[in-house]
């Protein structure tokens, strides 16, 4: 049977470079991207090398918090 608590999460990932001066995660102007990480494998945030349409270059995008 499956377990109750997931070993694998969903989680989102932002552009570190873009514009971030207002504290509203809502703007237009910052990448985001969804993916999912094994709970058990990665405990610390994930840093991937993606592509941010925003300043239009490869970015390193973080993990955001929940």
């Amino acid at each position: 049977m499956a377990k109750k608590k997931d070993i694998r999460i969903t989680i989102v990932l932002e552009c570190t470079s873009c514009d971030q001066g207002d504290n509203t995660r809502t703007l237009k102007g910052i990448s985001r991207y969804t993916t999912q990480k094994n709970r058990r494998n990665t405990v610390n945030r994930v840093e991937l090398k993606k592509f941010c349409c925003c300043c239009l270059k490869h970015t390193i995008h973080r993990e955001l918090k929940k």
